[in-house]
């Protein structure tokens, strides 16, 4: 296949810039690509500069590593940009977006992608990614734009309803599918299961994650479909036989660990298909998980988002990125690293290899039925030079789809109020929001949001 063009806007990201471009530059079919790497933090952006030069040397990639903190010096003739930025400081930030609405009597139970706190991520994280699309359409119109971002469909469909670039958004919440299924069918497929077993989206958790879902794949092919950190299993078949393995997944809701992921197992009762995003997720798009008298959180033990031991975590990481651009710690451990999707996305447009992906974020077009057209929906795709095309898969239950509806009808004003800055859009969009029973709260929580945030929200 032909060299690719790539660039990667966000490379020193301390927890996904490493990863990123190890899988890129072992991917043989990339190599003598040409990689530009770009970060607003010059010190970071060397050092990651500096492991991707080694990483081609040692793997023989034999890549033309570039890197620029402006964007706009590599990205004319980009075929593929990768995006994974956060507006900075991530974790004080997110605190904030948590704490200000516990200040006027709402308890979110996670406040990134969804309930108040998302609406306010998305309103800071919109500016600098259409400041980034509006580049793409002078310089490199014709490329596509690859979203790691949160909240990653807000953002994928703020790309596609307000700008001619394509773009596909891609997650690795499919894995904690995995891990659910590994769990309970652990001893129909002797697998070990932790005690205690949850899958919370956690750094602390990530190697519990990847191990039961590595499980889980060795044994089982899952379908999921629905909205990025909303997804329900939908098919789970056994690799070897082809036999549905759904009826063996609903009799062990009889044996499931009392940790694993309860108010997901709770819905999965009730609902009959089981949700596999974990429950952290899960919560952000539902009104069932914030009674201030219920205390569902303490019901379901779902956890807050521990911003301090995640900072802490990229620090560390960092800090061994750091110790890999000068050569103390070797590239070779980075080369059998999990990849987050974006390579073989890049191989399969640029070498039209009708590779089938089990998710991206897309616009609906048809493959989920009754979900609006250009909501973007987390589905499998197959890709290829013609681009990335979802799997149609009819219905979605009823019950399912009315939940989802919801939410991205919920999406739509969002995008609309992160990218036009109305004020009285925006309380709208809080009045619509799953989490809020409260006209006054609603104003008190936005008028407190754009006076804290005013620095990071140009457009209000």
């Amino acid at each position: 296949m032909p060299a690719a063009n790539i660039v990667i806007i966000g490379a020193g990201s301390a927890s996904f810039g490493p990863t990123t471009l190890a899988t890129i530059i072992r991917d043989p079919r990339l190599r003598g690509s040409t990689l530009s790497l770009v970060d607003l933090d010059e010190e970071s952006l060397e050092n990651v500069a500096a492991v991707a030069e080694r990483m081609s040397k040692t793997w023989g990639a034999d890549m033309d590593i570039r890197a620029s903190s402006n964007r706009r010096d590599v990205l004319t003739g980009a075929q593929f940009v990768i995006v994974s930025i956060e507006v900075p400081p991530r974790e004080e930030l997110w605190r904030k977006d948590w704490e200000i609405p516990l200040k006027h009597g709402l308890r979110q139970p996670y406040g990134e992608n969804g309930g108040p706190g998302g609406l306010l991520h998305t309103c800071r994280q919109i500016p600098p990614f259409m400041d980034i699309v509006r580049d793409m359409e002078e310089l490199c119109p014709d490329a596509w734009l690859i979203n790691f971002s949160n909240p990653l469909p807000r953002i994928t469909r703020a790309i596609t309803k307000y700008s001619r670039i394509r773009t596909v958004g891609k997650c690795h919440q499919i894995d904690v599918g995995y891990g659910i299924v590994a769990v309970l069918l652990r001893d129909h497929y002797d697998i070990e299961v932790p005690k205690n077993v949850n899958l919370h989206s956690d750094p602390v958790n990530t190697g519990t994650i990847r191990g039961l879902a590595h499980a889980g794949r060795q044994h089982v092919h899952i379908k999921s479909a629905g909205l990025n950190h909303f997804i329900w299993l939908l098919d789970v078949r056994d690799k070897k036989t082809g036999a549905d393995l759904y009826p063996a997944l609903r009799d062990a809701l009889a044996n499931v660990p009392p940790t694993l992921e309860p108010f997901s197992m709770e819905l999965f009762r009730i609902f009959n298909y089981c949700p596999i995003p974990g429950d952290t997720h899960l919560v952000e798009y539902l009104h069932l998980a914030h009674d201030p008298v219920a205390k569902p959180w303490e019901h379901y033990a779902i956890p807050l988002y521990n911003w301090g031991d995640n900072e802490a975590a990229r620090i560390y990481l960092r800090n061994m990125m750091v110790n890999m651009a000068k050569g103390i710690v070797p590239v070779d451990g980075m080369k059998d690293v999990y990849s987050e999707g974006a390579a073989e996305l890049i191989a399969a447009i640029a070498g039209d290899e009708n590779y089938y992906e089990e998710t991206v974020n897309i616009p609906n077009r048809g493959a989920i039925s009754n979900l609006p057209d250009e909501a973007i929906v987390e589905v499998p795709a197959l890709v290829n030079g013609m681009g990335v095309q979802g799997v149609h898969l009819g219905e979605l239950p009823h019950p399912i789809a009315a939940l989802l509806r919801r939410e991205a009808d919920l999406v739509e004003m969002v995008v609309d109020t992160a990218v036009s800055g109305d004020r009285q859009l925006a309380l709208q969009t809080l009045l619509l929001d799953p989490m809020i029973n409260d006209i006054g709260r609603a104003r008190a929580i936005l008028d407190d949001y754009l006076t804290t945030f005013a620095a990071y929200l140009p457009q209000f």
